[in-house]
């Protein structure tokens, strides 16, 4: 194994979302081993909840995702062959990939990847690799684009280190937007609902995964 991605899907992702999205990554790279983690049950969407809910020792994944990421780092230490780790999170889901990469004692093979969700701290930023994600329309003479539901406060946070996707045309409400950083599919007509709950619930629908930071 040369490559090894495991994602946290955010607030509600489900395993039927993770399940869509993971199958979609490996047609994409039949090369990579990819994981994909649901929202943690019962978590709310803060930051604190959702890493609480991951690290609960009855109901929670922490521990066997910590003995993987640390099986893989000890052989990497017996090898020349060394596996790359990328760590990702995308909206709520960042605050448990962050909380896993700090975690970790060895961060030599890891990549953190934030996508348009909560920012990584000040020493996993000095990490000339950390990428941090937010979204926008590609802009068509004309018409007026959007930005993905976190792109202010992560443009505000972190400056010029905001690395920019462009969504296609279609793409244009905060919600679409967002979940364009993991589902190339998403549109305005796919992503929809009268609130925030049926939102979500759209995100992964036609799900082509987004693996524009791989």
């Amino acid at each position: 194994m040369s490559t090894y991605v495991i994602f946290f899907g955010g607030w509600r992702a489900t395993p039927a979302d993770m399940q869509a999205w993971k199958g979609s990554a490996k047609a994409q790279k039949s090369g990579i081993e990819f994981d994909a983690i649901p929202w943690p049950s019962g978590a709310a969407s803060d930051a604190k909840s959702a890493v609480s809910a991951f690290k609960n020792k009855k109901t929670g994944r922490y521990k066997s995702v910590m003995d993987d990421l640390r099986a893989i780092q000890w052989a990497n230490a017996q090898s020349s062959n060394v596996s790359k780790i990328y760590i990702v999170g995308h909206s709520s889901g960042c605050a448990i990939a962050n909380a896993v990469d700090e975690d970790l004692t060895d961060h030599s093979d890891v990549v953190l990847v934030a996508l348009d969700g909560f920012v990584p701290g000040p020493k996993q930023l000095a990490r000339q690799n950390t990428q941090v994600w937010a979204a926008k329309t590609l802009p068509i003479p004309l018409l007026d684009g959007g930005i993905s539901r976190n792109y202010p406060a992560l443009r505000k946070a972190i400056g010029s280190r905001l690395q920019v996707y462009y969504a296609a045309p279609d793409c244009t409400t905060e919600w679409a937007l967002h979940f364009s950083l993991v589902n190339a599919a998403a549109n305005d007509k796919i992503v929809t609902g009268k609130n925030s709950l049926e939102i979500v619930a759209t995100g992964y629908t036609q799900c082509i995964a987004n693996l524009v930071w791989l």
